[in-house]
């Protein structure tokens, strides 16, 4: 029991500080340089939306103001089956703007299926992926495209920054983890390629698009399947996107699970790029980054449970046990919605994490998919 429990705290210990650690000492090493450059090919942003009127206008407005050549970019909007007027909204857009198309998708089929569909009518040499509530700095796409320059890049994301202007504990912890994953992605872009993208602020190469099923996850099988192809997929923390975080647990917590339960199928779909002989260090990165990390609520319970059988056993295991009491109870507070310092925000964080992945989990070993959903509230 004792080895078990070290054993759970030393794969913790790994998920969260020991493989960013390393992914930093290998950057330090090895450092894969990107080759950039000011382009400005053709590019089509699509926006995939349901029921998004309160959202849409400022979103494709923001577009049309993006500092770019104009005769170089077009908006599709693809609408997936909205009844609430977004339609309406874009179609008032492009009657002025001819840069802006509509595109409703009937019945309502989500968000994968709304991109190819907007995928297989766009023009440009690079397709860019927003949310239908994400504003970009007005130089966002224009870094965003910079690493198209080296020719070993197949796929690029931005860094997405969540606004928390209600000041819930949930939207400013959620500000804080980006930044976390941020940092890591900026290292992991370092090494090779990144195994983690912002879904708002994402570009590909057309010719390496490829046609989804509509349960699939787009902004994490879509970078998957261009790593498979031999080619890089890197991020860029110049391309700035803003977007207003959750404010509600529930929320997030829905969220969160959804998104993991479409990452455990592309995980299961893009299980050969666990091969170390062919895809090299990307197989480590993409079992310690993702599949690992999914997995850290077993441990985290493990670690609970052993602990708790071990008390009475010595004073190690007793002040153990403690801390991990201490680590819940604050945790605890947050999901009681009490106002905590930025420091002590991470266990009630990492604890919605957790309980989101173990639940997605559950889902997933039922054979649960997740098509569509309502926007995020």
């Amino acid at each position: 029991m004792r080895i078990f429990l070290l054993g759970c705290i030393a794969f913790l210990a790994y998920v969260y500080v020991g493989y960013p650690l390393i992914c930093s000492l290998l950057a330090g090493v090895s450092r894969r340089r990107i080759r950039t450059g000011p382009i400005t090919p053709k590019v089509s942003i699509l926006i995939a939306a349901y029921n998004e009127a309160i959202h849409i206008s400022a979103t494709v407005r923001n577009k049309l103001e993006l500092d770019y050549p104009a005769d170089h970019i077009e908006i599709i909007v693809i609408s997936d089956g909205s009844d609430d007027g977004t339609d309406e909204v874009v179609a008032e857009i492009a009657a002025s703007e001819d840069r802006v198309k509509l595109i409703r998708q009937e019945p309502r089929a989500g968000k994968t299926s709304a991109l190819n569909a907007g995928a297989a009518l766009a023009g440009g040499n690079i397709f860019v992926f927003s949310d239908a509530n994400s504003l970009y700095a007005p130089d966002a796409l224009r870094k965003l495209l910079e690493p198209f320059g080296d020719p070993d890049v197949g796929y690029v994301t931005g860094q997405m920054l969540y606004k928390s202007p209600d000041g819930s504990l949930t939207g400013k912890v959620c500000s804080i983890y980006m930044r976390y994953e941020n940092a890591l992605r900026v290292l992991e872009s370092a090494i090779g390629s990144v195994v983690g993208v912002a879904g708002g602020i994402d570009a590909i190469r057309a010719e390496l698009y490829t046609a989804m099923r509509p349960d699939q996850q787009p902004d994490f099988v879509l970078p998957l399947s261009v790593v498979e192809r031999g080619w890089r997929v890197v991020y860029v923390p110049g391309a700035r996107l803003f977007e207003t975080s959750l404010a509600e647990t529930s929320s997030e917590f829905r969220m969160r699970s959804r998104v993991t339960l479409r990452a455990w199928h592309a995980l299961r779909d893009k299980a050969g790029l666990l091969n170390p002989f062919r895809y090299g260090l990307y197989s480590w990165q993409l079992f310690s980054h993702k599949w690992l990390r999914y997995l850290a609520h077993v441990f985290q319970v493990g670690a609970l449970v052993s602990n708790a059988a071990l008390l009475g056993h010595g004073p190690m295991w007793d002040g153990l046990f403690v801390l991990q009491a201490i680590f819940y109870l604050v945790a605890a507070l947050g999901f009681l919605g009490r106002s905590l310092p930025a420091p002590l925000s991470f266990p009630y964080y990492l604890c919605l994490l957790n309980a989101a992945a173990g639940w997605a989990l559950v889902r997933f070993l039922l054979g649960h998919k997740q098509v569509t959903w309502t926007p995020r509230t």
